[in-house]
């Protein structure tokens, strides 16, 4: 079966950065499965498997804005430290953050006498990734899944809607 729309896809993939530093890769653990067009994917890798099928293997770069966005210098700023009040805090500590936007993930990204340096960008903002990917397995999504907008496992998807 050639992928498309509302296709469900079982793929393996290891993800690097520009200089090949290896960001994550599923060839030792289990492989991902996932619906296209559900936004489970970054649009990028969504758009790449496209037109492929089963035991395709391909590579592709894919830029921040196909990705996991720009990074946005306005989404990083110091708050007090007194926020964190009897916390052990140190860099790399992510934290759910309330905004006007909502609810997000905020990163400690630094430390400074009494303020505390938070960035809400994603941590693979900005970041150009070359994903190498193999197809294992396709299948057209199921009505239930095109209605829920992702991928059900055997017995349901665990959660009612």
């Amino acid at each position: 079966m050639i992928i498309g729309p509302n296709s469900v896809v079982t793929i393996h993939y290891s993800v690097q950065d520009k200089d090949n530093n290896t960001i994550d890769s599923t060839f030792d653990d289990e492989p991902v499965v996932a619906m296209l067009g559900s936004g489970y994917l970054i649009p990028g890798l969504d758009d790449a498997l496209q037109g492929k099928q089963s035991g395709d293997t391909f590579s592709v770069t894919i830029e921040p804005q196909e990705g996991y966005g720009e990074r946005y210098d306005e989404l990083t700023q110091a708050v007090p430290k007194s926020m964190f009040e009897g916390m052990e805090i140190e860099v790399g500590m992510q934290f759910r953050a309330t905004t006007d936007e909502g609810d997000q993930v905020v990163v400690i990204i630094g430390i400074e006498d009494e303020e505390v340096i938070v960035d809400a960008n994603h941590p693979l903002s900005g970041i150009t990734l070359n994903f190498d990917v193999e197809v294992i397995e396709v299948r057209e999504a199921t009505a239930a899944e095109v209605a829920h907008g992702h991928v059900h496992g055997e017995g349901g998807c665990g959660h009612d809607h």
